[in-house]
């Protein structure tokens, strides 16, 4: 099974957090934290700050880690590593995703995450 490695972005102002909504693919107009693949030799903290400057055009610092997850989806095994993250420069335009929230505890299961998403969300 292929492995795909990722770094998530858990955004968050104010107690909203940050969700993107897919745009293509199998899991078009699922939910989730922003962020991509990391690239040979990066950092997990570098490669989100790169894919969130690519996604969003936004700069962001990295705060912590909050988690590791493991998934399997029917075509790859995931791994991916999320981070809590604030802005630091910019306005989060979306350059890939079709959709944004900013979503309060409160409010934060309104939207359909993906099955690692919302792992990330019980660990928070």
């Amino acid at each position: 099974m292929k492995h795909i490695e990722v770094v998530a972005a858990v955004i968050e102002k104010d107690g909203k957090y940050f969700a993107t909504q897919r745009g293509y693919g199998e899991y078009k107009d699922w939910w989730e934290f922003p962020g991509g693949k990391m690239e040979k030799g990066e950092t997990r903290e570098a490669a989100l700050i790169r894919e969130i400057k690519e996604e969003l055009d936004t700069v962001i610092a990295v705060d912590k880690f909050i988690c590791t997850v493991e998934r399997d989806y029917t075509e790859f095994h995931l791994t991916m590593h999320s981070f809590l993250c604030h802005v630091v420069e910019g306005r989060l335009q979306l350059l890939e995703a079709e959709n944004a929230r900013w979503l309060d505890r409160a409010h934060i299961n309104d939207v359909n995450w993906l099955p690692a998403d919302m792992e990330v969300i019980k660990k928070m």
